[in-house]
């Protein structure tokens, strides 16, 4: 970006609606990738305990899901998808992009640590608000997988939290929070600094307009960074929160006790397991999120504050 010229920055939009564009955006994003979190989630918890893998990669779980649960079925928890999108990423979006406004000065944008920074605490907020939604989506998206007498048979996202709360106590739904806000911390540090600074690098080139196929390249680098740094964090998440309490004792004690004994039982790479899905799952939502998040904030400049200049203030 250049440095001041003089003139005034543009204004800004509300906080309030800087949070609602970012929740609508990660919500419009879930409703076409929600197939790809369920296959991510069912792939994570394969093999879990030295089973038997029950994939052997993400097209075979697709087809299965789609075989043994019909159409619908791909569409598991998306109630619980569409509400985690509202909470959590209505809080970090909307904080990172306030944040973000807040540091950048005389048109200039704040550094990439800052950026990374301002992703860490974003992510670690949105993620303990949105950890409720996350134990009912992946219990969810989980339940098919089980025989029938061992399923939990949620009927939406609020029956699920309604259950969890009442049958396994109110702080059940904190659970796994630990891991939850850890990788919520790593995703934003590496997946908000990464596309903001891949984008700002790319119009440097002179090559790149502000447009949608420059959103698509940032996001999509911004999505790989971000599928390699978070995956192993991912899959304690998952299982802990998915986890039954056996003989009055949980599976897992911690993240630290899910890695070791996912190491043990499955090897090293198993912290990865699941990566396609993940990636074609977070790379396409980070690529629509972004978009719709940047189309929203461009046009409300433009009809409601008249600024048919800037960019879509990431």
């Amino acid at each position: 970006m250049s440095a001041s010229s003089g003139k005034s920055p543009p204004q800004q939009p509300p906080i309030s609606i800087r949070f609602l564009f970012g929740g609508s955006a990660g919500m419009a994003a879930t409703l076409f990738v929600q197939p790809l979190d369920l296959v991510k989630n069912r792939m994570q918890l394969s093999g879990e305990g030295g089973k038997t893998k029950e994939y052997k990669n993400s097209l075979q779980a697709l087809r299965t899901i789609f075989r043994n649960e019909g159409v619908t079925g791909i569409y598991t928890g998306l109630s619980a998808g569409l509400l985690r999108q509202a909470t959590y990423t209505t809080t970090r979006l909307g904080i990172y992009t306030t944040l973000f406004a807040h540091f950048s000065k005389d048109g200039v944008n704040p550094s990439f640590a800052m950026k990374g920074m301002i992703g860490i605490a974003a992510g670690g907020i949105g993620a303990f608000v949105g950890t409720p939604a996350e134990i009912a989506l992946i219990r969810m998206t989980a339940d098919g997988r089980l025989p029938v007498d061992q399923r939990r048979g949620y009927s939406s996202v609020f029956n699920a939290l309604y259950r969890i709360s009442t049958e396994e106590g109110v702080l059940t739904m904190w659970r796994g929070c630990y891991p939850t806000v850890a990788r919520a911390m790593v995703v934003n540090a590496v997946q908000l600094a990464t596309y903001s600074q891949a984008k700002e690098y790319l119009l440097s080139t002179g090559y790149f307009n502000e447009n949608l196929f420059l959103h698509f390249v940032a996001s999509m680098f911004s999505g790989f960074c971000t599928t390699t740094a978070s995956m192993p964090v991912d899959i304690a998440k998952t299982r802990i929160q998915n986890m039954r309490t056996i003989d009055g004792k949980p599976e897992y004690k911690n993240a630290l006790d899910v890695w070791v004994k996912t190491i043990r039982q499955e090897g090293f790479f198993s912290l990865w397991k699941g990566f396609t899905p993940y990636y074609f799952r977070l790379g396409p939502h980070t690529v629509l999120t972004f978009i719709f998040l940047e189309q929203m904030n461009k046009a409300y400049s433009k009809y409601v504050l008249g600024n048919t200049s800037g960019g879509g203030g990431l």
